[in-house]
């Protein structure tokens, strides 16, 4: 997503920080390798473990962990996170009609998560503002923890909870990242994007250029919009 990721200069034009852009950028790049190894097994019958195995089970999250702080990073940036947020949950609705028509419904995949954590942020910002940067580092980091174990050991039917994590049988999302822990992840984002603000960083991340990596992580919405329907047309091709 083409967010702002520079401070403002004093009667200067803003120059991006290209490294969170090529981090972003990298990011997405694996997500779309990922779903293409995901196409390649589900539409194609490639074996399974390319798909699902220990390496992509640990850098699956990592690399998702990384993408969505560094939209929490990025709110420190924006001019206004309630605007970016609707817009993204406009493009996410968007998605959901889609592939609901496709029988392969995204209730609530990444795009949703994004929206609803730029806009509560674009709400609640002049809160963290106020509060110390160390106890929003401590909410974040407790709030991960927490709330991943309250999902994965507390059962709960309910099929109001689901945007929270807990899933009711029958709810199917082939892209699903809940408020819980994602949501601890992008305020944990937001901690970061004070220092980095603040030019608290090394002289080069902020002199650091990837050109390549940090093009696609300009255009991450867009890659996300267009990515899986390039990936099955080839995986179409593949197989024809």
């Amino acid at each position: 997503m083409d967010f702002e990721t520079t401070p403002k200069q004093h009667k200067e034009k803003k120059k991006r920080i290209e490294i969170i852009d090529a981090l972003r950028g990298f990011a997405v790049i694996l997500m779309v390798c990922h779903h293409f190894l995901y196409d390649l097994v589900e539409f194609l019958d490639a074996p399974e473990w390319l798909f699902s195995n220990p390496v992509f089970d640990v850098l699956q999250p990592f690399f998702a962990s990384v993408f969505i702080a560094l939209c929490g990073v990025s709110s420190n940036f924006s001019r206004s996170n309630i605007k970016r947020g609707f817009i993204t949950l406009a493009v996410a609705i968007g998605v959901t009609g889609v592939t609901v028509m496709l029988e392969m419904p995204i209730i609530f995949g990444v795009l949703h998560l994004l929206s609803v954590c730029m806009i509560f942020y674009g709400v609640t910002h002049k809160l963290w503002e106020k509060i110390p940067k160390t106890v929003l580092l401590i909410f974040s980091i407790l709030g991960i923890i927490i709330s991943s174990y309250c999902v994965k050991n507390i059962e709960i039917q309910s099929e109001h909870l689901w945007i929270f994590g807990w899933q009711y049988d029958g709810f199917v999302s082939y892209d699903y990242f809940p408020l819980f822990p994602w949501l601890f992840v992008f305020l944990f984002g937001t901690w970061l994007g004070y220092y980095i603000k603040e030019n608290r960083f090394p002289k080069w991340f902020y002199e650091t250029k990837v050109p390549a990596m940090s093009f696609v992580g300009r255009h991450a919405l867009v890659v996300y919009i267009i990515h899986q329907p390039v990936l099955y047309g080839i995986t179409m091709l593949l197989g024809g």
